[in-house]
Formats: structure tokens, C-alpha cells, sequence
């Protein structure tokens, strides 16, 4: 009977790393194209032209395209926002 709780506990082992892994994964979904990138400040930077690869926002900002870092970004109250200000994104 001692052998049998092993396995029980094995699996919710694997459930909680697994649950752990995916918040970091819907943090990256958060990120879609055509979805608009607002600045912390509020200002409204432009709708997200390509996803990178490590989840980065790429827009179109003053005639040019620029990525915000994954780590920036974040969902709030469903909308993409970076902890960035305008004048931080448009020096990158």
C-alpha cells in the first residue's frame, strides 16, 4: 500500500511545475498581433505589427519599427502594456 501513494504524489508534483510553467506561457500569449501597446504612462504606442520569437512586441513608431522587450510587457485590465514611457520606447 506504501507504494501506491507514490505515484499520487509523482502526479501532482508534475501538475504543480506544469501549472508554474504555463502562467510564464500566458504571459507570452498576452502578446498578439494587431493588439494595441500602451506605455505605462497611458500614451497609446501603436498596434503590435509582429510577435517576436521570445514574445517581444514589434510596433511602428515614428516611421519606425521598434521591439519592446517581453520583459516589459503585461496585461492590464486586458490590455498590452509596457512598463516603458513613450520617450523610453522611441530610444530603443
Amino acid at each position: 500500500m506504501k507504494n501506491s501513494r507514490f505515484p499520487a504524489l509523482a502526479c501532482a508534483l508534475i501538475m504543480l511545475t506544469a501549472s508554474g510553467l504555463s502562467s510564464a506561457k500566458d504571459d507570452a500569449a498576452i502578446v498578439a498581433k494587431g493588439k494595441m501597446l500602451v506605455s505605462v504612462d497611458g500614451a497609446r504606442l501603436g498596434q503590435v505589427y509582429r510577435v517576436g520569437p521570445d514574445g517581444a512586441a514589434q510596433v511602428i513608431l515614428g516611421g519606425k519599427i521598434i521591439t519592446v522587450p517581453a520583459a516589459t510587457l503585461s496585461s492590464v485590465d486586458g490590455r498590452l502594456v509596457t512598463s516603458l514611457h513613450k520617450n523610453e520606447v522611441l530610444s530603443l
